[in-house]
């Protein structure tokens, strides 16, 4: 199935599947049934990213099949993409044929939009932005009324911001992020809010304070932050940090303090291993951690942070990569239980699925 163009009516079907698969693959650790959350069947993307196919004077969206890098699929609609993905996508590209400037030596545009309708354009080069081009370029944002960025080798050219804002309804209350081009976010925003909901409802009962490893710009840490006594978060990226600070700002939040290590760092720091400069300033025994939440990267929970959240009474753990979720659930079901299960369908169409268990001490 091209991924640019769906059939909504499998949308059940491959859902089903994903679910048995899984339910299957956790029967070892859980017999609960799963808490299924479903994604849109069409425009769930926030972002898309397209290579652009040059011939004969003309450039025009493409996109290509894995280790087939000479045969372009050339496209005109991504009904997998946000609308606003969509509704952007001809008039950026007939200003971009009309404009030799524009169009000349261009290999890759990117979108980035939000919930909430805000956008932002990355247009990449295979050469050096100046200022005929920062002219053209100023131009098409006005006409499009849309933030336009280039990109070139070691060179980035902000014209008005390199960041959009999303906001989220949740529980009743609505959520700003800054989310900045280039760093992780969340690519399906209805899933996305699905699963901070979930996260949010498996510390309704909770007391204590809060560890989240990998908080990013703050996606998880802020909506739950209101459930804890204090929370402390870390993440190892700048940018995510920057924009984390300025998400707490933003959404009032006065019990959350983000610190920029990885999970690594803070398992040597919370076991006293060795003392970390960007950690003067926190008193960890000052915390009572009851719950530690994590969402890491694919590779999953490397040993010695697997061990270490095995202290804590109980365990949100968040995975983009079940299989390494499931085998971080060999050692961590030693010493804990799953109380609840969930599947989140992030990538419809497609064998990703995402996961997440709350584990309980037993």
């Amino acid at each position: 199935m091209a991924l640019h163009r769906v059939n909504t009516d499998n949308y059940q079907q491959q859902l089903d599947q994903k679910v048995d698969r899984l339910r299957a693959d956790f029967a070892p650790f859980t017999d609960l049934e799963p808490e299924v959350f479903p994604s849109p069947p069409s425009h769930y993307r926030l972002r898309a990213e397209f290579k652009m196919w040059q011939e004969g004077g003309r450039v025009d969206y493409a996109m290509y099949k894995q280790g087939e890098y000479k045969k372009p699929f050339v496209i005109d609609e991504f009904t997998v993409g946000s609308r606003r993905i969509n509704a952007l996508m001809p008039p950026l590209l007939e200003a971009i044929n009309q404009s030799e400037i524009l169009r000349k030596r261009l290999f890759c545009t990117e979108f980035l939009t939000t919930l909430s309708g805000d956008a932002l354009i990355t247009l990449i080069y295979h050469k050096p932005l100046d200022e005929v081009w920062e002219q053209e370029a100023r131009a098409l944002q006005a006409s499009l009324g849309v933030p336009i960025l280039g990109r070139s080798r070691k060179q980035k050219l902000v014209l008005e911001r390199d960041y959009v804002i999303e906001q989220l309804e949740i529980d009743g209350r609505t959520y700003q992020y800054k989310q900045v081009e280039g760093s992780f976010t969340q690519p399906n925003g209805d899933i996305c809010r699905a699963m901070i909901h979930w996260a949010r409802s498996c510390c309704d009962d909770n007391s204590g304070d809060l560890l989240e490893l990998y908080c990013g710009n703050g996606n998880f840490t802020i909506p739950l932050a209101e459930k804890f006594r204090k929370v402390l978060a870390t993440e190892i990226s700048k940018v995510s940090v920057n924009a984390a600070q300025e998400n707490i700002a933003a959404n009032g939040v006065e019990n959350l303090d983000i610190v920029r290590l990885s999970s690594e760092e803070f398992t040597q720091a919370i076991d006293k291993v060795r003392p970390f400069r960007r950690l003067k300033d926190f008193d960890l025994d000052s915390y009572d951690f009851s719950t530690v939440l994590v969402d890491p990267p694919r590779a999953g929970l490397d040993a010695d942070t697997c061990a270490m959240v095995a202290r804590y009474p109980r365990i949100l753990y968040i995975s983009c990569n079940p299989e390494t979720q499931l085998e971080n659930l060999k050692a961590l079901s030693k010493t804990h239980k799953v109380a609840r299960f969930a599947i989140f369908d992030q990538f419809p169409y497609t064998d990703h699925t995402e996961s997440g268990v709350l584990l309980v001490k037993k």
